[in-house]
C-alpha cells in the first residue's frame, strides 16, 4: 500500500441492460477467472428468474436486498496497552455496499440449490424479504457492536 497518497477510484461503466453501476460491480464481483460472460449470464438469469417468481422488478429486489445487508456499524480491533479490543465503528458508504454484495454472494454460494442462478435468485429474494444467511450477517455484526458498545470511546 502506498504511503504516498491514495489510490484513485476506477471509472466503472453501467450494464449493457439496466444501466446500474452497483449491477456491474455485483458482476464483477459474481465473475471468476475473468469470465465475463459467464457472470453476466448467472446474474441476468437470476432477475430473470425472479422476475417469474415474484412478478416484480429484479433491479428493485436487488437494491433491497443489498439496503438489507448492508451493515451501519462493525468492529474493529484496537489495541490499547497490551490488550485488544473490539471497538465498534461506523463504516463508510462504500466499504457498506462492499460487504453487502460480498455477503451476499457468500451466502448465495453457501446455498444447496443446483445451479448458481437458482442460488442467487433464492439469496436475493429472501434478502429483499430481511431473511436468509446474508442478513443474518449483517444481524450478527450488529449484536457484536452493540455487546461491545462500552469499547466505543477507543474509536479513533
Amino acid at each position: 500500500m502506498s504511503r504516498r497518497h491514495r489510490a484513485e477510484k476506477r471509472e466503472i461503466i453501467p450494464d449493457a441492460k439496466f444501466g446500474d453501476v452497483i449491477l456491474t460491480k455485483f458482476m464483477n464481483c459474481v465473475m471468476q477467472h475473468g469470465k465475463k460472460s459467464a457472470a453476466e449470464s448467472i446474474v441476468y438469469g437470476a432477475f430473470d428468474s425472479i422476475e417469474t417468481k415474484i412478478k416484480q422488478s429484479p433491479i428493485e429486489v436487488f437494491h433491497q436486498a443489498l439496503s438489507n445487508v448492508a451493515p451501519a456499524i462493525e468492529v474493529r480491533s484496537r489495541r490499547v496497552g497490551g490488550a485488544t479490543y473490539q471497538v465498534p465503528v461506523d463504516v463508510r458508504p462504500a466499504r457498506r455496499q462492499a460487504l453487502a454484495i460480498r455477503w451476499l454472494l457468500i451466502a448465495a454460494r453457501g446455498r444447496n440449490e443446483k445451479t448458481m442462478v437458482d442460488r442467487l435468485s433464492a439469496e436475493l429474494i429472501d434478502a429483499s424479504n430481511n431473511r436468509g444467511n446474508a442478513v443474518k450477517k449483517r444481524e450478527d455484526t450488529h449484536r457484536m457492536a452493540e455487546a461491545n458498545r462500552a469499547f466505543s470511546h477507543y474509536r479513533w
